[in-house]
């Protein structure tokens, strides 16, 4: 039987404690399983630890930068700690590219918060 996430928008992954704060940093989200090419539906960024007042400049894709799927993603309004949330994508009218099998989607970090501050996020999409 065909797998859920190859009929269907799921969850594919889920990482808590991802720093926020550090610039020119990556955090792997999800690897792309061998034989399969993932199409990233959307990204949630919930329950911050601390404001992520100043993180003005996320990137979410594949490759080193993680620059390939969303670029200058701005959180600076996500200022509530273990509450706030935002969905990335999705929503718009917006090409994107798909991710490789083997490809490594996750977070860059241009310009992170000011102070120190970790967030919980939520990769959605399917495989074919």
């Amino acid at each position: 039987m065909t797998a859920l996430n190859e009929n269907a928008i799921t969850k594919v992954a889920t990482v808590s404690g991802v720093d926020m704060q550090t610039a020119a940093a990556k955090t792997n989200l999800y690897t792309v399983p061998t034989g399969k090419v993932f199409y990233p539906t959307h990204v949630v960024i919930r329950d911050p630890s601390a404001s992520l007042i100043g993180g003005s400049d996320y990137d979410l894709g594949t490759g080193a930068l993680c620059n390939t799927w969303r670029q200058a993603i701005t959180l600076v309004s996500m200022t509530t700690p273990n509450t706030d949330f935002m969905v990335i994508g999705g929503v718009d009218v917006t090409k994107y590219a798909e991710c490789a099998a083997a490809s490594i989607f996750g977070i860059y970090v241009n310009t992170g918060s000011t102070g120190a501050a970790t967030a919980t996020i939520d990769v959605f999409g399917f495989l074919v």
